[in-house]
């Protein structure tokens, strides 16, 4: 799904236009990345967890010539999601099953 299918999805299950159904999802993702940007955990209940992880520099090697290069710190966006979200994609697929009868040869 796409940003543009989310904000057709939502336009059409609430009495919104397009226009307010962006504005909507803009606002959202937006107040999402700036607590992000200060370092908070965003927690969507029944949904999951967007956190912050920071990893340190270090020296690489290019695969191609096997050169050593100093990579920067970086941070980047973490997301775990929660156990409704996984019940809910488990449900739908079927629990796996393990078989007890042996194989015929």
């Amino acid at each position: 799904m796409t940003k543009a299918e989310l904000i057709e999805a939502l336009s059409n299950k609430l009495p919104l236009n397009k226009a307010d159904a962006e504005r909507a999802i803009n606002i959202v993702l937006d107040d999402v990345i700036a607590a992000l940007r200060q370092g908070d955990r965003v927690n969507i209940s029944g949904f999951g967890t967007f956190s912050v992880s920071e990893r340190q520099a270090r020296t690489g090697r290019n695969p191609k010539t096997g050169e050593s290069i100093e990579i920067s710190a970086s941070r980047s966006a973490k997301f775990k999601p929660g156990k409704q979200l996984k019940d809910s994609l488990n449900e739908s697929a079927g629990a796996p099953s393990s078989s007890s009868e042996p194989a015929s040869s």
